[in-house]
């Protein structure tokens, strides 16, 4: 089986569950560490020249973070391509079965078992808090309607107060994001990198919780520690 994966969080499930079976992956593909693949180019802008010359039995994708004509343009040229559709943490673990299915793996992985395990009791505090979600900065822009980030947080207790927009990923002005007075500031360090020089000190007077984005859109074996890791940044940031 030869595999291309497009999605970072598959990229590493993959490498974690049938070694062996990648032989290319996007610029983006981070984890695991020292990955000796072909690379690809980007999520949005894939090189499909060079995926092709790869000659996979299998291309991985997902529907919010690749482009459809991208995708058509790989199954033009003859390969398959699986598309996955994450909006929630149950549809991670169903998508996660099917896609190492598809990539050769001859047994559910550890990993998955132990990610499933924590989720089906994540540490929850005792209060519900809300929350705004910037993704981006220059422009402003924050977690919308129906995002798998969204999901995980109110798993944990964190209802992200633009959860109901009509966009997925909205553009709010900062002064807006402020005087909505969410109980926490939730700021990843990606796509854009947050640290704490850049991002609290736009809303002075909130609690921010600087959290690992990984933990908080990535689903792969990161699954199996974002409930922990999240929950106490949540639990720092509001003390």
């Amino acid at each position: 089986m030869r595999v291309v994966s497009l999605v970072p969080s598959l990229t590493e499930a993959v490498a974690a569950t049938a070694p062996g079976a990648l032989v290319g992956a996007t610029d983006w593909c981070t984890h695991p560490a020292g990955l000796d693949v072909v690379r690809v180019g980007g999520t949005k802008n894939p090189k499909t020249d060079r995926i092709l010359s790869l000659a996979p039995d299998l291309v991985i994708a997902n529907e919010e973070e690749n482009r459809a004509p991208d995708l058509d343009a790989l199954r033009a040229g003859g390969v398959e391509v699986l598309v996955t559709e994450v909006r929630t943490v149950p549809q991670a673990f169903t998508e996660l079965d099917r896609t190492l299915t598809a990539c050769g793996a001859s047994s559910r992985p550890r990993w998955l078992d132990e990610a499933e395990a924590a989720w089906a009791d994540p540490p929850v505090p005792g209060r519900r808090a809300t929350a705004v979600v910037p993704v981006w900065r220059r422009p402003w822009m924050v977690l919308g309607r129906d995002t798998f980030a969204g999901d995980v947080l109110a798993r944990l207790g964190v209802d992200h107060l633009y959860a109901a927009h009509p966009e997925r990923y909205p553009r709010v002005p900062v002064d807006e994001l402020r005087a909505a007075r969410p109980d926490v500031v939730v700021l990843p360090d990606e796509p854009y990198r947050f640290t704490a020089e850049d991002g609290p000190e736009a809303f002075p007077g909130l609690p921010c919780a600087l959290v690992d984005g990984r933990c908080l859109t990535w689903y792969g074996p990161s699954l199996a520690e974002a409930p922990r890791v999240l929950a106490a940044a949540l639990r720092a940031a509001r003390r």
